[in-house]
């Protein structure tokens, strides 16, 4: 049995070289569980009378026929293969006694995994006198509850070991063994990333909409998180007086915690939309409304900008990169901002600065991941590229505009996935 151990070890360690895709190796404590209780089974006796060894062919052959009829869901096939009086052993089924049993099993796994399949289709195996030993890599669609967690509708990957005694051509002991911690792990993750895809749906309707035209200007925004969901939010407003209002933040961190701060500062800003304040006192009232909820350790860097019917452009920066002016003639100008992060000092200001605008001119405001994106020599992008793409670009609609600012970012960075939520908003005087 020791033998067998080892070799099904260095079965394994092959198994995995030849396919990394596969999940995680067969732990040491695994295969030693599976001989200890096999060698415990043989004392007791139970099916020992009448061992004659199976060649490895006829094994082969044995197993071959297994899969196949397995994978047709060929009962009759499948019950040909075990003895009358046989035992399995399984850890969703339990201790299974007679082929009787053991066929309501298979019919109950059929209904429970419909989609159920094994790769590879001929299982790499060991074989000792009249045992072997089979590893290989199932997966399938739960359509019911496993192992205590409810059916996630995506497949699920793990490994199984098969420990089969044989007796005149038919399994008369069956021990089966699951990678129980990556089958959870999976089962987990796919609840995870369902949850995680529902959060994603719900912030893209939290987002301001895309494109937003007025009497004077037009605006389009565009996010793309790096993960399923981000911490990046942009918001508009409009005005009683017509004047239009565009915040634009990205929250430190990444995943749920960051986008539910991100959705909070965004709510908070639509609040603040047609209220008397400068653009500075606006992030005040923020800073200090975040600050006294102590949500530790996150921060965020604002920009808030409010434009006039008549071009003027009132704006403010809580540690925001500073947006740009494009201007319709060709030139790029870094708007002036000052002031610190949202959420660091509760008595922080934030300097106002206003810049005007003339018909054709474009505001581009953005977060880091723009300007952090890297290539596969560890290049950034950079704040020179993002100026030569907008003003190469400046005679398309916003919309275009936007579209091509991601695709050089993209066209850059290659293959490289971002390490960074990328957003970007237009605003154009009309």
């Amino acid at each position: 049995m020791r033998m067998m151990t080892a070799q099904l070890y260095a079965l394994r360690s092959g198994e995995r070289n030849e396919n990394r895709r596969r999940p995680a190796a067969v732990r040491v404590t695994l295969a030693l569980s599976i001989s200890a209780n096999l060698h415990d089974r043989d004392r007791t006796g139970s099916h020992r009378a009448g061992r004659v060894a199976v060649t490895r062919d006829e094994a082969s052959d044995l197993l071959r026929r297994y899969h196949r009829a397995h994978s047709a869901r060929d009962l009759d096939a499948l019950m040909r293969l075990y003895a009358e009086d046989a035992i399995v052993f399984s850890p969703i089924f339990k201790t299974l006694h007679g082929r009787a049993a053991i066929k309501r099993s298979f019919e109950d796994f059929f209904t429970l995994a419909p989609d159920y399949s094994v790769f590879p289709e001929d299982p790499p195996f060991i074989h000792e006198g009249d045992r072997v030993a089979e590893v290989s890599t199932a997966s399938a669609t739960y359509s019911d509850v496993l192992f205590g967690l409810p059916p996630t509708g995506h497949r699920i990957e793990y490994q199984i070991v098969r420990l089969l005694t044989f007796r005149d051509a038919q399994i008369v002991v069956e021990q089966r063994l699951y990678d129980l911690a990556g089958v959870l792990e999976r089962i987990e993750k796919a609840r995870v990333d369902d949850e995680l895809q529902v959060a994603s749906d719900i912030q893209r309707a939290l987002l301001a909409r895309t494109r937003h035209v007025g009497a004077h200007f037009e605006a389009v925004g565009r996010s793309r998180p790096s993960r399923a969901i981000g911490g990046d939010f942009f918001e508009y407003g409009d005005w009683a007086s017509g004047a239009f209002g565009l915040a634009l933040g990205d929250v430190s961190g990444k995943g749920p915690g960051a986008a539910l701060l991100g959705a909070m500062l965004q709510g908070m800003f639509s609040m603040e939309v047609d209220v008397d304040h400068s653009p500075s006192a606006t992030l005040a009232r923020m800073n200090r409304a975040l600050v006294s909820r102590r949500i530790e350790p996150r921060f965020a860097t604002v920009f808030y900008g409010v434009l006039a019917p008549d071009g003027g452009f009132g704006y403010a920066s809580a540690g925001h990169l500073p947006p740009l002016v494009v201007r319709r003639g060709g030139g790029v100008e870094r708007l002036s901002t000052g002031g610190p992060m949202l959420g660091v000092f509760p008595a922080a200001e934030f300097p106002d600065y206003t810049c005007r605008l003339e018909p054709g001119d474009s505001v581009v405001a953005f977060s880091d991941g723009v300007t952090e994106a890297t290539r596969l020599d560890g290049a950034e992008f950079g704040e020179e590229r993002l100026m030569a793409a907008a003003r190469a670009n400046r005679a398309l609609e916003p919309t275009a505009l936007v579209d091509a600012l991601f695709a050089a970012v993209r066209d850059f960075a290659g293959d490289i996935a971002p390490k960074d939520d990328i957003t970007v908003a237009v605003v154009r005087i009309s």
